[in-house]
């Protein structure tokens, strides 16, 4: 019985370590609204993302983009254009962010309705 305890709290640990793991790529105010974007459109160009993403720096867009890179949730591609065009878009492991995202949403939409009525 005591065995049982021990390896269900070891099992707690080892989920909240996966919470934490998940927190720590998706933290701060924007990437889960980066993702989003170009979750909804598939593929996004910087000043698309910049335009969708309200109250982010060129600056801190251009950070937040790297670190989703660094952590193999986004592909940047550089297109052979006049003048250059970056483009964004989710790799197969970003694209298992999908749910959440829509999640997210889903819940973001019902809450703002029941606490303002909107």
């Amino acid at each position: 019985m005591m065995e049982c305890k021990v390896r269900e709290e070891q099992q707690h640990k080892k989920e909240m370590m996966a919470v934490q793991d998940s927190m720590d790529v998706l933290n701060g105010k924007w990437k889960i609204a980066i993702i989003s974007s170009i979750c909804y459109y598939n593929k996004r160009r910087f000043s698309d993302i910049l335009n969708d993403v309200a109250g982010i720096s060129n600056k801190m867009l251009s950070k937040e983009l790297k670190e989703l890179e660094l952590n193999e949730l986004i592909k940047r591609t550089v297109l052979d254009t006049q003048p250059v065009t970056v483009q964004y878009e989710l790799t197969e492991h970003g694209k298992s962010l999908q749910t959440i995202i829509t999640n997210l949403t889903e819940w973001g939409i019902a809450h703002r309705k029941k606490i303002t009525g909107k």
